[in-house]
């Protein structure tokens, strides 16, 4: 992932809703109709909320008649895990080295 893909998964993921969507669509696809009336929003807000996700590459969105359904998309989130995950081993190396800086003085 370069930064830009980043900011996007961060942004994506940064924002409750998102998040509960991405975790929806994952089990189970659903159109943004179905999505909207999980949510006290609008069905346009709910619409915002997809595309910010599908440009994060989290989701994707198929045509299907007069329905707009959402599938969750496996790659991007296992993506975005092991983002995570880099972040946490970094973060817990950096720990180790300021105990042992604090521990020998």
């Amino acid at each position: 992932m370069v930064v830009g893909e980043l900011d996007l998964v961060f942004h994506a993921l940064a924002d409750g809703t998102r998040r509960d969507i991405v975790r929806r669509v994952i089990d189970a696809e659903e159109s943004v109709s179905a999505l909207a009336r999980h949510y006290p929003m609008s069905f346009a807000a709910v619409q915002k909320h997809v595309a910010v996700l599908e440009r994060a590459a989290l989701v994707t969105k198929v045509r299907r008649g007069r329905e707009q359904v959402v599938h969750g998309e496996l790659a991007g989130v296992r993506k975005a895990a092991r983002l995570l995950d880099a972040y946490e081993e970094l973060w817990r190396h950096r720990a180790a080295a300021i105990e042992r800086i604090l521990a020998e003085e």
